[in-house]
């Protein structure tokens, strides 16, 4: 069982994942769309966006996640190291498809604590996260 103060920890790590996979996959998500104009992958990273919502939905309210969110806060918020650094689309894409995966694999981890049937899912998207990634890769 989670203390109070690791509880929030937690959660306060799912929110980051969350967000940081979502922000990924709708940048993947925008490329395949305007750049690649392809219809088939925006439409599967849209799914897998929708999806990563509705378990993150399932481990808990988005209220008590904005509650314990602490941007301002947050040691790691003005850590650049390689952010600032992209060679063209496909490098945007490589470094926002694989912020998604990270993060989707955070969020299995984490929710393995909360509810094992959210990170079966979570599992589950990451695997399809990993199928997109080459198969666009292929088209850039």
């Amino acid at each position: 069982m989670l203390k109070q103060a690791e509880r929030i920890n937690l959660n306060r790590i799912i929110d980051a994942n969350i967000n940081r996979a979502k922000e990924g996959l709708r940048v993947c998500e925008d490329i395949t769309r305007f750049i690649l104009d392809n219809r088939q992958f925006t439409s599967a990273l849209k799914r897998i966006r929708h999806r990563l919502s509705f378990l993150s939905d399932s481990l808990m309210p988005k209220a008590l996640l904005l509650k314990e969110r602490s941007s301002v806060d947050d040691v790691g918020r003005f850590l650049k190291a390689d952010e600032l650094k992209r060679s063209g689309i496909e490098d945007i894409f490589l470094a926002n498809i694989q912020r998604a995966k990270e993060s989707i694999r955070v969020l299995e981890e984490c929710s393995k604590l909360i509810n094992v049937k959210a990170a079966l899912g979570f599992k589950e998207l990451r695997y399809k996260t990993y199928e997109i990634e080459k198969k666009v890769l292929e088209r850039i």
